[in-house]
C-alpha cells in the first residue's frame, strides 16, 4: 500500500474517532461515519497498511506511575558530525526517561522531553547525558503545570 495514499472526509472522521479512543468497536465507528461495518473495517485496515495509523497504544497517566515531573532539556553541541550524532542518538535512546527527542533549527541543536519522579531522578538522567556525550550546553526547564496535552493530530490540513 502506498505511503502517500489520499485520505477522504470519511477517512479523516475515522482517524478523528480512533485518535480519541482506539478501542471503539468497528461497528460504532461505522455508524458514526455513515458506513456499514465491513467497508469501515477495510478502511481502517488500509489506513494501517499504508502507515497512516502507525500503531495503537495505551496512554498512561504519568502521575499514577510516579512520573509527575516533566523536564524540557535543550542541548547545544559543537560537533555536528554523523559519527558523533550516531553515538549521541544511541545514548539518548538508551535512557528510558527521555520520551521525546528532536533535532531543532535555530540556536538549540536538540530538545528532549524527560519524565521523572523528582529532581534527584532528573539529576541522575542529567549526569548520564553529560557523561556519555560531548555537549557544549545543556539547559533544563521544569514544567510547572500541564495546560494542554493531546496526542490527537489536527486533521484539517489533509488535502
Amino acid at each position: 500500500m502506498p505511503h502517500d495514499m489520499k485520505l477522504d472526509a470519511i477517512d479523516c472522521r475515522i482517524l478523528a474517532l480512533l485518535q480519541v479512543d482506539a478501542t471503539l468497536p468497528v461497528a460504532e465507528i461505522a455508524t458514526q461515519v455513515g458506513l456499514s461495518s465491513t467497508p469501515c473495517w477495510r478502511r481502517i485496515q488500509r489506513l494501517r497498511a499504508s502507515g497512516v495509523i502507525q500503531r495503537q497504544v495505551a496512554l498512561v497517566d504519568p502521575r499514577r506511575v510516579n512520573l509527575p515531573v516533566t523536564v524540557f532539556v535543550t542541548i547545544r553541541t559543537r560537533d555536528h558530525s554523523e559519527a558523533w550524532f550516531e553515538r549521541f542518538r544511541t545514548s539518548i535512546t538508551l535512557i528510558p526517561e527521555v520520551v521525546e527527542f528532536f533535532r531543532m533549527s535555530g540556536d538549540i541543536d536538540y530538545l528532549l522531553r524527560v519524565v521523572v519522579p523528582d529532581i534527584a531522578a532528573y539529576d541522575r538522567v542529567y549526569k548520564r547525558l553529560i557523561a556519555d556525550n560531548a555537549l557544549s550546553d545543556v539547559s533544563s526547564s521544569f514544567a510547572m503545570e500541564e495546560i494542554k496535552f493531546t496526542t490527537a493530530l489536527p486533521l484539517g490540513y489533509v488535502p
